[in-house]
């Protein structure tokens, strides 16, 4: 009768302890990544009556005669399914999408959870809010551009850091230049100076207007200060100023354009002229041209000074079939210039050139050699980009040399594409279509905001529109999830039977990928759970029976002594 009475407190005891965990289950239904627990029971042996016998050969065996003591917990098992992943909208709410844990850690141990609730604090670390434990991360992602620290494994958010400026080191073009498309009337070559002069606070010079009087002008003219022209008539011979224009207070524009048409120019190939203040060379004749033209000031013993043109915008690109392109580019500090350029079909067949007709901004220097690419060949077989000609010799950039960085120029590549192949320009029949795709380059910015990946990579979006890799956060997994030990606060720590973490990225060694945006529910179930109550409210109920039956028994003996 003890046993009965034992049997039943072991019973209250285990069905009490049900209940709680159905409770705990219950009150953690909207906790993020709560994982819910089962509890599981085992029976408590106590006495054995009678063992069991082997058969012999006149009777049978026996079977062992035992008695139980009750029951007990033999285990509350996590359940760690995945619960529901839910959006949220906040970028830096992350849920992992099959197995593993996120990794803080609280200054002194790593802590692991699936609960991905995250934000920025002051110092732009991302961090677990509740508790400022610090968000850790994986790999070198971020450290060369200066957003991660080498080290030091605690995530940054450079909200505070502004992005240094990249100058355009390289241009794609693609598209097509036509094979068969001819302008009606072929394109004059038209060379125009950067440089508009004028007199009188602005108003535009006329050819009588002497150099010492233009807006232009500075300083104190030296005893013989010269002007001297060089560049390259249009079949490309270099142009000859063998002793350059001498200067004095008498010296006018108009000089400078007879300078130039009497002892400079070919007056059969090029004609100087002064237009609306500016400089002009116009080519006599129409199609393919290589003309340019600089000039250069030299004072002499004075301080005087002319400003000339620190280069002459191409205009007018002359050829009989012309395809213009702009794209915007960078310099090193980031100021913004429009690259007006041309691709121009050469005499040879299946030929181009491209010239660099013009760049915005305040140049200091762009010279022929460097403004133009000679010898953009296409297969006359198929199409295909094939190179530069060789004979020529040219590289594929063009060089600018911007005022406020006078001594080192900007070199600029143009990637045309890949030789035999389809992937930039070609040379088909139809519309020319080459445009610029793209450029490396930018202005400075900040972080304006962030987005998760599914590898766990924080990428930044910039004010400038560049976007960076800010760090790639770290998942750990483990052997044996279910034995993991949980502290408190949705966390988790490693014990003896959970194996040792290990650490990776999501999408990797088995690890899942990561909702940005998005969190976890918990995966306790209300019907479920309700079900387990009454469970709990039944075997308490039967357990309180078998204690009352068994103390009325007792009554009932105690009674017939009396």
């Amino acid at each position: 009768m003890s046993f009965a009475l034992s049997a039943g407190v072991t019973g209250l005891q285990a069905h009490q302890k049900m209940l709680d965990i159905a409770g705990n289950n219950l009150a953690n239904i909207n906790t993020t990544a709560f994982k819910s627990k089962t509890i599981n029971f085992a029976e408590l042996m106590t006495e054995t009556i009678k063992k069991a016998s082997p058969p012999t050969e006149t009777v049978g065996g026996t079977n062992p005669q035992q008695m139980g003591g009750g029951v007990e917990v033999s285990s509350v098992a996590p359940n760690m399914a995945q619960g529901n992943i839910v959006s949220t909208g906040n970028p830096l709410d992350l849920a992992i999408e099959g197995e593993g844990y996120f990794v803080v850690n609280d200054g002194s141990q790593d802590l692991y959870t699936r609960a991905g609730s995250f934000a920025v604090d002051s110092s732009s670390y991302l961090v677990d809010p509740t508790n400022g434990y610090h968000v850790q991360r994986t790999g070198s992602v971020g450290e060369s551009d200066g957003f991660q620290i080498a080290g030091d494994s605690n995530i940054r958010v450079p909200y505070d850091v502004a992005m240094a400026a990249k100058a355009t080191t390289e241009v794609t073009v693609a598209g097509n230049l036509s094979a068969d498309a001819v302008l009606s009337t072929p394109q004059t070559n038209v060379l125009t100076a950067n440089v508009s002069y004028t007199t009188g606070n602005g108003v535009t010079a006329l050819p009588t207007v002497e150099l010492d009087q233009l807006d232009q002008f500075s300083g104190t003219l030296g005893t013989a200060p010269t002007i001297t022209a060089s560049g390259s008539d249009p079949s490309g011979n270099a142009l000859v100023d063998a002793a350059g224009l001498t200067v004095d207070g008498t010296t006018t524009l108009q000089d400078v354009i007879d300078h130039l048409n009497n002892n400079v120019l070919t007056g059969t190939e090029q004609v100087a002229s002064l237009v609306s203040g500016k400089i002009r060379v116009t080519d006599v004749a129409s199609g393919y041209s290589l003309s340019d033209i600089a000039l250069t000031w030299d004072p002499d013993d004075g301080d005087g000074t002319v400003t000339m043109p620190t280069y002459f915008e191409n205009t007018t690109v002359g050829g009989d079939h012309v395809k213009h392109l702009n794209t915007t580019i960078y310099d090193s500090q980031g100021g913004a210039h429009v690259l007006a350029a041309a691709f121009t079909r050469t005499s040879t067949s299946n030929a181009w050139d491209m010239v660099l007709a013009s760049v915005t901004g305040n140049i200091s220097g762009l010279t022929s050699g460097n403004r133009r690419i000679r010898g953009i060949e296409f297969s006359p077989s198929d199409g295909s980009y094939s190179g530069l000609d060789t004979a020529i010799g040219d590289t594929a950039q063009f060089t600018v040399t911007f005022a406020h960085d006078s001594s080192n120029p900007q070199t600029i590549s143009i990637a045309m594409g890949t030789t035999g192949q389809f992937d930039g320009l070609t040379q088909f029949a139809g519309n020319s279509t080459a445009v610029a795709r793209e450029q490396d380059g930018y202005e400075a910015g900040r972080l304006a905001t962030v987005f998760v990946d599914q590898e766990g990579t924080i990428i930044g979006a910039f004010s400038n529109g560049i976007k960076k890799d800010i760090a790639t956060t770290q998942i750990t997994l483990f052997q044996n999830p279910m034995a993991l030990e949980s502290v408190g606060g949705n966390y988790f720590d490693f014990s003896a039977n959970s194996g040792a973490p290990v650490a990776t990225q999501a999408l990797t060694g088995g690890a899942g990928s990561i909702r940005g945006g998005a969190l976890e529910k918990s995966n306790a179930d209300v019907a479920t759970e309700f079900v387990r109550m009454i469970q709990a409210q039944n075997g308490f109920q039967a357990s309180a029976r078998t204690i009352r039956v068994a103390n009325d028994i007792l009554r009932e003996l105690t009674n017939i002594i009396r």
